[in-house]
């Protein structure tokens, strides 16, 4: 069932959150203080290319410099992104097939906002609990 949810979720509205992610990874690893911001848009954007079957846990070894990273993502690139997954889970929850996707788009906006000190896992493994 989740290779089905991911291929229409790749189609619908996958493919256009990763480029969105693509390009901000692109644009903050300009500037060597930007590469870490870089590698957290990217390896979120893989997530969400294809989020059914993986979950995102808290990191309990990271610290402060996660906590200020996030406030610095949340202004560079965070609340754009949170904006396009808010806006594509709108219109995916138009239609009933779209619900699940829909609501899979809203559960992405909290690690959008701040992806720092998070790690995403496969969901059918024992480590991954929240």
């Amino acid at each position: 069932m989740k290779t089905i949810l991911n291929v229409i979720w790749l189609v619908l509205c996958g493919f256009w959150m990763f480029l969105g992610y693509l390009l901000a990874g692109v644009l903050l690893c300009i500037t060597i203080i930007g590469i870490p911001f870089g590698l957290a848009a990217f390896r979120i954007g893989v997530y969400a290319l294809w989020p059914f079957g993986y979950t995102v846990v808290e990191r309990r070894d990271a610290g402060a410099p996660s906590c200020v990273g996030n406030v610095l993502w949340l202004v560079l690139a965070g609340w754009w992104l949170a904006l396009g997954h808010i806006a594509t889970g709108i219109v995916l929850c138009v239609t009933i097939i779209g619900i699940p996707l829909g609501i899979a788009n809203f559960k992405l906006i909290p690690v959008s906002l701040m992806p720092l000190g998070k790690e995403i896992v496969p969901s059918d493994q024992p480590f991954a609990t929240r």
